[in-house]
This record gives C-alpha cells, structure tokens and sequence, in this order.
C-alpha cells in the first residue's frame, strides 16, 4: 500500500544520504542510488573488495606497522562495544598526520574501496563498524594535544585525542573539557565531534555545537578542508564545520578539532535524593534550575530498578543508602566560590524537604563520596551488559514525558514476559532518557516485536528524536523517517550529493 511504499521510499533516501550508514565517497554516490533493505539489513553493492596490492600501497603510504591485517588486532575493529554489530574488514590503516589520510582516501576513492572511519569504537548504534569488508580507518594514531591558548581558552587536538587524556592534559593548566562521558576513557574526540556527544553536563556547557570552534577534515577524494579557526566570532558565510558535527562520518573524516574550554572551577558539591514517584523527580528538578541557577552542572536520574541492577552485576558496588527509593536524582554544582555553593546547595535541599519533593538523601563529603555517587549512576551500561540480551534506547522527549515510556513499556512486557526487566535512566537537564530493556536469549525475538517499533513511533507521536545523543549508525537507518519529514531527508541527501 501508499503508506509501505512510502516509507520503502524515504529509508532509500536516508541509505543515500548516510551513503550505505558510512561510505563517505564522493565517487560512490551514484552507486548507492540502488542500495536496497533486505531482512533487515543492507545489501552489499558493488564496492571492490580489497586486494593484495592495495595493501601494498597502504604499506607504502603508512609504513608497515599503520597497516593491520592480523585476525587477532582485526577482531576489535570489526566488532562494535555493545557486540551486536560484527563486521569483515580484512585492514585496519592507522594514519598519523592529515596527510596520510587524504592519501588513503585519494587511493580508496580511486579504487571505490569503502571506508568506515572508526575513533574509540564506543558507540552503541553500530556506527563505528565495518556493515561487510569496508576498509577500517582508525584515528588512534593522531591522537596529540597540539596547543592551549590559556588566554583565549581554546585547545587545538587531533581526532584521535582519548577524552579523558585531554581532560587530565588541561587539568595542569586549570582547564576543563565542556563533555563528559562515561566512556572518557577510551572515546576519541573526532568521534565525539562526529557523533555530536552529549553526556552528563550538557545541561552547563551546552553540545558539542556550541563548543566546536574549528575542525579540519578530509573528504571522500582527498581534498583537506581547513576549518580550524579559534574564533567564536566568524560571520563569513555558511559555517561548513556544523555540518561536520553529527553527520557520524558520512560527509567526510574529522582530522584535528578546535574546541573552546572553560576554565576549571574549585568547588563542586553532589547530592543524591530519593523521591517515590516521577512527579517528585520533575519537581526537584524544576526546584534545582531555580534555587541552584548558575551553579547547577548536572542533573541526572536512575529508577530504583537501575540500582538493583548495578548492585546485583557489579562487583565492589553497594547501595549508597540503606534506604531505597523508586526514583533517584543526582544533583552536581560547580561553582568558583565553596561557601556561597555550599549555602545554595543546602538551601536547595530544605526546600525540597519543605516541599516535600524527595524523601532523602545524602550530599557527598569529599572526591571519594562523589565517586560512589557517580558511580552508581554511571555503570548502569556496564551492569547491563553482564544480561543476556538488552535493548537500547536513546530518545529525547519532552521531560514530563520521559518515564511515561518506561512505564508503558512495563506493563506491555509484565504479562507475557515476566523475566524481562525495564530500566530507565538519563539526562533529565535536556530530556534524554535512556530506555534499556532485558530479557534471556530465548525471548529475544518476541520481545523485539512487542517493543520496535511501538518504541520509536511512540517517541515520534511526542514530537520526540528516536536518538538523542547516539546518533543513527546502523542501528536507525530505517527508522530516521520518524523523526525526520521527507522534505528534510530529501535535503540531507542533496547535501550529501556536495560532498
């Protein structure tokens, strides 16, 4: 029927425009105007497939330790963090300058070799990974620091910067990076610029779209795009490098980044509050933007559930109060003077409990307590992975919406599928709510069903974003119409065309 046809249509645009979810060649384009869905998948077009003198050339561009083709280092690179996306790369080329990637990209293009570009392969929408045997092109190598303007707080690094090392590098300088992420350690900056990354104090510094000065990137035929101003005022024309942010790759490779950093800050307080229902939580919220203003620089928030589950899979993890709750809070200030802090914080608090928005909670005396609190809330993901199966959701939705979904989902799954679990947690600063689902191997398959694409058109009904800050990847192809209208996929593909 119409309604089939036209969503068969519009995925085809979106395959065009993510060119097949990665391939970023030019050259390509008029290729990919037959990509086609089957069972779920994407089908392999014609690509050519990687040769022995290709990795001849390879080798001679990069140097014979840049160039990987043992099974064994191939293994990571192929597989995505959360395992659910395997690729069959047979080369991983590790560039270490510009130079050397507008070299590969030159001779891929050339040759219609396909290329995914992979920073610190911690994404969850199988965006960073090989779909069949396309060549792997990490930034793992270009990973320096390569200056701090500490007058003007700017830091200039290449993509394969790890985050956490730029945060220690400018710690020593009383700087800090505005993003963080519970993958710090491992998340590369050019994939956080790629992906658009939100993380836990978007609420303070605001996206990555509001951070990024400047970027240098490389397309798809080798041709180097030099954007790396440090400027926060530029008003000369379209300002190329937004279309860079998010766009996961697929419009060319980020090589080095500019990123305006704000100065460290001294004085940060946390507290935990216990509230029983979500009502409470939406009110101690409303309550921490008014009381805390300035000086608020996150506000998170787990379900009891997300605690039990945290406890249970992790060794070395405890409840961090006697007490439990339905719904917890985590409230984060970050401000340049402890006592004038420390008195809004606690006023914040009394009037809460005057109020009677929470129930409890404790605020932490020191870095170790802040850990422990911080902990709880971020190694939910990895408590989750120790489950059988887990489904992810990443959505964005109006915030007195957000645990709606959660309890829907509850009740749609308790009946027939006792033995699945629901989790909800996330980003209550913007809306970001991280819906995660359980259940054994065995129901796998009839609990998809019930949960996909229920999921997703009940997000579009709220005006919502299927993915907030995890991008489309390969994960939701087929599913970017339910957020996107035709008229502006049709113009994402036309840009795509440009590139």
């Amino acid at each position: 029927g119409w309604s089939s046809w036209k969503k068969s249509f519009i995925v085809l645009i979106v395959l065009e425009n993510m060119m097949a979810r990665r391939e970023i060649f030019r050259g390509f384009t008029n290729m990919l105007r037959g990509v086609r869905m089957h069972s779920g998948g994407i089908a392999r077009k014609q690509f050519a497939k990687i040769e022995e003198s290709d990795i001849s050339t390879f080798r001679k561009l990069l140097g014979e330790k840049s160039v990987i083709t043992n099974d064994d280092s191939l293994e990571f690179h192929n597989n995505d963090w959360m395992k659910q996306y395997r690729g069959n790369s047979k080369v991983v080329l590790k560039p270490k300058s510009t130079e050397e990637v507008s070299s590969i990209l030159k001779h891929c293009n050339a040759r219609k070799l396909a290329v995914v570009p992979q920073g610190g392969n911690t994404g969850l929408v199988g965006g960073s990974v090989p779909v069949f045997d396309e060549v792997v092109l990490s930034l793992s190598s270009m990973n320096k620091v390569l200056s701090l303007d500490e007058y003007s707080g700017v830091v200039e690094c290449e993509a394969g910067c790890i985050l956490q090392n730029l945060e220690e590098h400018l710690a020593k300088h009383g700087f800090v990076v505005p993003l963080d992420l519970g993958s710090r350690g491992s998340c590369q900056l050019g994939g956080n610029v790629s992906t658009n990354a939100g993380g836990l104090r978007l609420i303070r510094f605001g996206s990555l779209r509001a951070s990024v000065l400047g970027i240098e990137a490389v397309m798809a035929d080798g041709t180097v795009l030099d954007s790396l101003k440090t400027l926060r005022k530029d008003n000369t024309g379209y300002d190329i490098k937004q279309l860079f942010i998010g766009s996961e790759g697929t419009l060319g490779v980020i090589t080095k980044v500019a990123i305006s950093v704000p100065r460290k800050l001294e004085s940060v307080h946390l507290a935990m509050l216990g509230c029983n229902n979500f009502q409470q939580v939406l009110e101690a919220v409303a309550a921490a933007k008014f009381k805390l203003a300035e000086i608020v620089s996150a506000i998170e928030f787990f379900d009891q559930q997300c605690s039990d589950l945290v406890v249970r899979n992790l060794p070395g993890m405890s409840h961090v109060l006697e007490t439990s709750s339905p719904f917890w809070v985590l409230v984060e200030t970050t401000g340049s003077e402890d006592s004038h802090d420390s008195d809004k914080l606690y006023n914040f608090l009394n009037y809460c409990m005057e109020k009677q928005v929470v129930e409890g909670g404790t605020v932490a005396e020191g870095g170790t307590q802040m850990r422990k609190l911080w902990g709880m809330r971020e190694n939910i993901p990895m408590a989750l992975l120790k489950e059988e199966e887990v489904f992810k959701y990443d959505l964005s939705v109006p915030t007195s919406e957000m645990y709606n979904l959660v309890e829907i989902v509850r009740e749609r799954l308790k009946e027939r599928y006792p033995q699945a679990g629901v989790f909800g947690y996330g980003h209550l600063g913007d809306g970001n709510l991280h819906l995660n689902v359980t259940c054994p191997t065995a129901d796998k398959e009839a609990v998809e069903s019930i949960l996909e694409p229920f999921v997703y058109e009940w997000t579009a009904e709220k005006r919502g974003s299927i993915s907030a800050e995890h991008g489309i990847g390969q994960m939701k192809i087929s599913k970017l119409y339910l957020s996107k209208p035709p008229e502006l996929i049709a113009l994402m593909r036309q840009i795509k065309g440009v590139f």
